[in-house]
């Protein structure tokens, strides 16, 4: 590991804890003695079968980026949306397989934005349900205040 502060090569870790997905180390530099921080995480590599048939790998990144444009203008806290992302992130690899559809990852990620606001719900859907129109957005509405009343 290269130190950041001097750029010598040989560090040793003087601690390591793991925080689930990463690891934390604590290494010192061994020519100018300072301390810094690394984080490591482990690559899982689970490809997500589109409904077209293509396959990409999993990127955290994309769901966190379309769940925070559905929750743009809402009163969600960043940590809520982190935790979704998390439960996705974990559901995709506690599978044990090399390949998951989108749907499963879509539909999971409107099942909790469902209970955490319905706005950012219906703007998810809209884009993940690829609804064709008005007439199809007011169906999915009346579908979700038709759920929220049987609650």
């Amino acid at each position: 590991m290269i130190c950041p502060y001097c750029g010598h090569n040989n560090s040793r870790v003087v601690d390591t804890r793991d925080s689930g997905r990463t690891i934390r180390r604590r290494r010192e530099c061994g020519q100018c003695k300072r301390r810094f921080t690394t984080y490591e995480q482990v690559i899982h590599s689970v490809l997500v079968v589109k409904s077209d048939g293509r396959r990409e790998p999993f990127n955290r990144e994309k769901v966190l980026r379309g769940i925070r444009l559905a929750c743009v203008k809402r009163p969600i806290p960043v940590d809520t949306i982190e935790a979704l992302v998390d439960q996705v992130e974990d559901f995709v690899f506690s599978q044990g397989k090399a390949e998951i559809s989108s749907k499963v990852i879509g539909n999971m990620v409107l099942e909790r934005l469902r209970e955490i606001d319905p706005v950012a719900y219906i703007r998810f859907a809209s884009v993940y349900l690829e609804l064709p129109d008005l007439e199809a957005l007011r169906r999915e509405i009346d579908r979700l205040l038709g759920s929220e009343d049987t609650e």
